[in-house]
Parts: C-alpha cells; sequence; structure tokens
C-alpha cells in the first residue's frame, strides 16, 4: 500500500470522501433512551467548582513562584502553575469546545476562550477543526488533529512533552492567520464566514504575545514570559501524555471508536487536569455527554468495549511497543479484545484501498457549540 499521506489537500483525503468513509455512520453502543436523556443533562455546578479550583490554585502557586523568583524554591510552583496552564487549559479548551461543560453558552464560551489562548490554538479555527476531529476520527487525510502519524516520529513525540513542535508550528500560522486568516487547509473545515473571525483572533492573541516580549525586555528578565507563553511548554508534559493515549497505536480508517480509542483509568488528580477525558471511547461515541457524567456512560456501556487500561502506565506498555512496530511496518496496529457480552467491532472500513464500495451515510456525531 502507498505510504499515509496526512494531508487535508491530499489524495487519501479525496479518497476517503469518494469511498463514503468521510462523514460515515459510525457504531454506537445501545445506551436506553432513558439513560442518554439523564447522561446528558448539563449543570454549571460541576464546572464552576472545578474552574474556581483550577484558577484559584494557578493564582496562588503564580503568586508564590513570582515572590520566590529567581530562587529554585520557586521552582516546584511554576511546575504546579505551567501545568495548570500548559495541560489543564488543553480539557478546558476540548470540553467547552463543544459546549457541554457549563449548562450556560457564556460559561463555556469564557472558559473556551481563555483556554484556547493559553494552549496556543486559535479559537476560531480549533472549534471547526474538533468538529472535523469528531466527524471524521483518525480518517487520514480528514482529521486534522491525528497526533501520532504513521510511522511515528518518536523523537517529535519527545520534544512535545515540552511543547517544542507544537509552539514552532503555532507562531508562524498565528501571524499567516493575523495577516490571512485561515491557511489553505484550515479553510477546507472551517466556513467562509468565520474567516474573519480567525484572522481577528490571531491579532488579538499576536498582540498580547507582543505586549508580554515587550514588557519582559523592559524589566530585563523572561519572569512575564514565565506567567504568558513559556508554561505552554515546562507545562505541556500532562495533556501531551494523555494525548497520546487516546488513539496512539490504535487503528486508523475505521468507524468503531472502540478500534480507534482507548479508555484509560487515571488518578484522581490527572482526571482533574484532564477533566474525565480518560473515558475517551465513550466521549467520542457520544460527544454530548457532559464530563462530570462519563463516568456513569462507562458503567452504562463497559460491557460493550474493550477492557480499559488499568493506569496511565499500563497504557504506555501498550501503547508504545506499537510504535516501534509502526517504524518498520505502518500498517500495525492494535487491535484490543471485547468481552464477551460486545457485538462484534465494525470494520467495514478496515484496510481501506482505493476502489473500494463504502456505503455513503452522512451522520456527523459532532458540531461545533455556537
Amino acid at each position: 500500500m502507498p505510504k499515509r499521506d496526512y494531508s487535508l489537500l491530499g489524495p487519501d483525503g479525496a479518497r476517503a470522501v469518494e469511498t463514503g468513509l468521510a462523514a460515515a455512520e459510525w457504531y454506537h453502543s445501545e445506551v436506553p433512551r432513558k439513560v442518554m436523556k439523564d447522561l446528558m443533562q448539563r449543570s454549571d455546578a460541576p464546572a464552576i467548582r472545578d474552574t474556581l479550583l483550577l484558577y484559584g490554585t494557578m493564582l496562588v502557586s503564580v503568586t508564590i513562584a513570582i515572590w520566590l523568583w529567581p530562587s529554585w524554591a520557586s521552582a516546584p510552583f511554576w511546575l504546579v502553575y505551567g501545568t495548570l496552564y500548559g495541560s489543564a487549559s488543553d480539557s478546558r479548551w476540548h470540553e467547552c469546545s463543544h459546549g457541554t461543560a457549563f449548562k450556560t453558552p457564556w460559561m463555556n464560551n469564557a472558559v473556551y476562550q481563555i483556554a484556547s489562548f493559553m494552549i496556543m490554538r486559535n479559537s476560531a479555527t480549533w472549534r471547526w477543526s474538533h468538529a472535523r476531529h469528531h466527524t471524521d476520527t483518525y480518517i487520514v487525510g480528514r482529521d486534522p488533529e491525528i497526533a501520532v502519524m504513521r510511522p511515528p516520529e518518536l523523537a517529535k513525540l519527545v520534544l512535545n512533552f515540552f511543547g517544542v513542535i507544537d509552539v514552532i508550528r503555532f507562531f508562524p500560522n498565528l501571524v499567516y492567520n493575523a495577516l490571512l486568516g485561515p491557511n489553505p487547509e484550515e479553510r477546507t473545515f472551517v466556513p467562509q464566514t468565520e474567516w474573519g473571525k480567525v484572522q481577528r483572533v490571531a491579532i488579538i492573541h499576536l498582540s498580547i504575545y507582543a505586549a508580554t516580549v515587550a514588557l519582559a525586555f523592559w524589566m530585563g528578565s523572561i519572569l512575564p514570559l514565565m506567567v504568558i507563553g513559556l508554561p505552554r511548554m515546562y507545562g505541556a508534559w500532562h495533556h501531551v501524555m494523555t494525548g497520546l493515549l487516546q488513539h496512539g497505536g490504535l487503528a486508523d480508517n475505521v468507524v468503531d471508536h472502540r478500534l480507534n480509542s482507548r479508555t484509560v483509568y487515571m488518578n484522581p488528580i490527572s482526571r482533574f487536569i484532564y477533566w474525565n477525558m480518560n473515558y475517551h471511547v465513550e466521549h467520542h461515541m457520544f460527544p454530548m455527554v457532559p464530563f462530570h457524567a462519563l463516568p456513569k456512560l462507562h458503567e452504562a456501556i463497559r460491557h460493550d468495549l474493550p477492557a480499559p487500561n488499568r493506569s496511565i502506565a499500563e497504557g504506555f506498555r501498550e501503547m508504545w511497543p506499537a510504535f516501534r512496530r509502526q517504524l518498520a511496518y505502518e500498517d500495525y496496529f492494535l487491535k484490543r479484545e471485547l468481552p464477551p457480552t460486545a457485538r462484534p467491532y465494525r470494520e467495514e472500513f478496515h484496510a481501506i484501498s482505493p476502489g473500494t464500495p463504502a456505503p455513503a451515510a452522512p451522520a456527523p456525531n459532532a458540531l461545533p457549540a455556537e
């Protein structure tokens, strides 16, 4: 088979559209209507509680870190602040983009905008990028959020634990967005009516970064950058660690989230930072279920899912050998066993190739929040 082309403008994306793999009908576990209705109930309370705890902890830790600066005694407080800035912002951006974290729309949007800035993502672009990710999850040439391509570039994965690759890619694109709006690939999923918004958001973000750099030069210190900007690098480790587990080593070009997504049990601190996105198969099957209801959703459908990894360490012990095998054979993937109570995997689109017939049944399972 030819090598995968992950470009949104390349032949693999066009082939996915031609064969019906793009915007296909996905497998869903059966959930009684009343149970699903209860699970989808939105509430402000859990998100307000967690948001106050998140930003309160960030404020306390950065205040102490600045007070102790430049002593090495400030390092633990920078680590706490950076991890919440550079990793918890990823999950807050994510959940608020779905419009499910809070019941009140303006609260979702406010946290979404703040988190998008902290995680260095254009809020007007990534709302639509993530909608595409859910519609065409790990479909090569269609999904703009594939974290690990095949064969995997392990050196880049390691560098990204410190945000290096993401930041290097972010700033040139930020300047492009500020000058010209969405780039050519972004225009494949961002509606033209939103292009002006993409440009405005980029200008605002670029202005904040420019002011921060100017303040650092004026002070003759990197302290302002330790507060704004650099935490996206020194605090990226947790969101990269958990993000790799979402789909790493699993199948692509399939229409069953049990094949391409992974649920991992995590400790309470990681679950708070990650906002329950460790229940990732469940989230992809039913993206409109709020973060606080995902443990209940997991219990409702676990009989139909592969056994979750019991810890982050166990997840990596499963995933890293798969990455190494993909270096030599990029079509390799992990196929996890289903329990006897589960329905069989839906694999109609596995190993899709040119000319393969496939039913076209457009049914995107996530839309951007207003």
